[in-house]
């Protein structure tokens, strides 16, 4: 499986992408449309918010776990975008009878909430995902199956909407939402999307159970984690490799090992704790040479140094077995690259991750400055050709992990990757496990 080691937008999306052509399926676990993966193949870039990466390689079937939350109005909007792009989507694409639907209502509730005065801004993308989140653990969440029934989807509609708008028109002062419309516009998407239903529980079991080579995608990343991350500035859902079991409905010992996405430097979008952020002249190169703008929202992201710490963290949590390097190229006209190997709080080392926000705040970065390689590296394709000092910068980020690094991306593009030989992953690359 593949997860995010940062805070999220990683480059996953580049990885699976190119890591979807040795495997027969893709399937994503949790998260919903506010995480955006962006691939770029050729002259064509595409930007996948629920429908896994894999749908972009013509042998691979894509599927949406039951853990994912489904916009139904983003879903055919992707699928749509997907065909006219050329993209053969039906007979490729599944998703499970068991997600949740997000309807209006969730993003009224959202929005009103983080707009609220006094209220502290976590940060969110206002699509809706945390409150279908809290619908689905209050056991009064709409799921995909459902939507095959119209008098239970009117019915649901109904009441949600008159719990709903008493809610927000009482905090928040929020204008109603009218529900027939909304079951009018919602039958329409069911008819939609319905074609594409199935139990991808037991389709992934069976495609294991055959030998079919299964990569698990994760969205956002293991700081976002709700129980592991960087609460409450995280996401509604697990995104650390143990999520995947849930979220995919496949067992543990399916799992044949975890690839880890880290950047070669670090970013965050939305508030909470950044211990390495860089708000200075280098923090603007990195945003600009790293684009470092929301592949959904569009917001610039926060940018920083690498944060070893929080990198073991993650390593700890997913059991990682490869670490997957992005944007290596982004260092490439820096004298001095700035490392974060350890933190001090109130003035002594801070040996755990805080798990009180207040403590967050208090913590001091600890630097090793390595020397930069003054050489471009973009467009790399062997080892061998990166300069001396990236190669250091790489293994010393090796060592302080205890992890080895089985690729290297120099660029957007797929076949912009070094996959270094010997490595775990290089093995897998040769041979694809059953489930990874």
């Amino acid at each position: 499986m593949v997860v995010g080691a940062q805070w999220g937008d990683e480059g996953k999306g580049k990885i699976v992408d190119l890591l979807a052509e040795r495997f027969a399926w893709i399937a994503r676990y949790q998260g919903g449309h506010n995480a955006g993966h962006t691939v770029v193949a050729g002259e064509q870039r595409f930007i996948l918010q629920l429908i896994p990466c894999g749908i972009l390689r013509p042998g691979c079937r894509a599927a949406i776990g039951n853990g994912v939350v489904v916009d139904p109005q983003a879903l055919v909007d992707e699928i749509e975008t997907l065909e006219r792009a050329g993209v053969k989507v039906a007979g490729h694409l599944f998703v499970s009878w068991r997600a949740q639907v997000i309807l209006p209502y969730h993003r009224m509730i959202e929005l009103a909430a983080e707009n609220a005065p006094g209220r502290v801004k976590i940060g969110t993308t206002t699509r809706g995902i945390g409150p279908a989140y809290e619908d689905k653990m209050g056991r009064r969440g709409l799921r995909i199956a459902d939507l095959a029934d119209a008098d239970l989807l009117r019915a649901h509609i109904e009441n949600a909407m008159a719990e709903k708008n008493a809610i927000a028109g009482a905090l928040y002062g929020t204008a109603a939402v009218d529900a027939g419309k909304m079951f009018e516009t919602y039958r329409e998407l069911s008819r939609r999307i319905l074609p594409y239903a199935a139990d991808v529980s037991l389709l992934l079991n069976r495609a294991a159970d055959a030998g079919e080579p299964i990569l698990l995608e994760g969205a956002q990343g293991t700081l976002l984690d709700i129980d592991h991350g960087t609460y409450p500035f995280v996401t509604s859902s697990s995104t650390i490799s143990g999520g995947a079991c849930i979220g995919a409905g496949l067992a543990p010992t399916r799992i044949g090992g975890v690839l880890g996405v880290t950047k070669a430097y670090a970013t965050r979008v939305g508030g909470g704790p950044f211990p390495s952020e860089e708000n200075g002249a280098s923090g603007d190169m990195l945003r600009e040479r790293g684009r470092e703008f929301g592949s959904v929202t569009g917001r610039p992201r926060r940018v920083g140094w690498l944060d070893l710490p929080l990198l073991r963290y993650a390593i700890q949590l997913n059991g990682i077995d490869s670490l997957l390097v992005t944007k290596l190229d982004v260092l490439d006209t820096l004298k001095e690259i700035p490392v974060c190997t350890g933190y001090r709080l109130d003035g002594k080392p801070a040996a755990e991750i805080p798990a009180r926000a207040a403590d967050w705040e208090r913590l001091e970065p600890v630097y090793e400055v390595r020397p930069g390689w003054g050489t471009p590296t973009a467009g790399m394709r062997r080892l061998e050709d990166l300069p001396r000092a990236a190669r250091e910068y790489l293994d010393f980020v090796a060592a302080q992990c205890g992890t080895e690094i089985g690729l290297i991306s120099t660029g957007p593009e797929r076949n912009e990757s070094i996959i270094v030989p010997g490595s775990q992953l290089d093995r897998w690359w040769r041979g694809a496990s059953s489930a990874a």
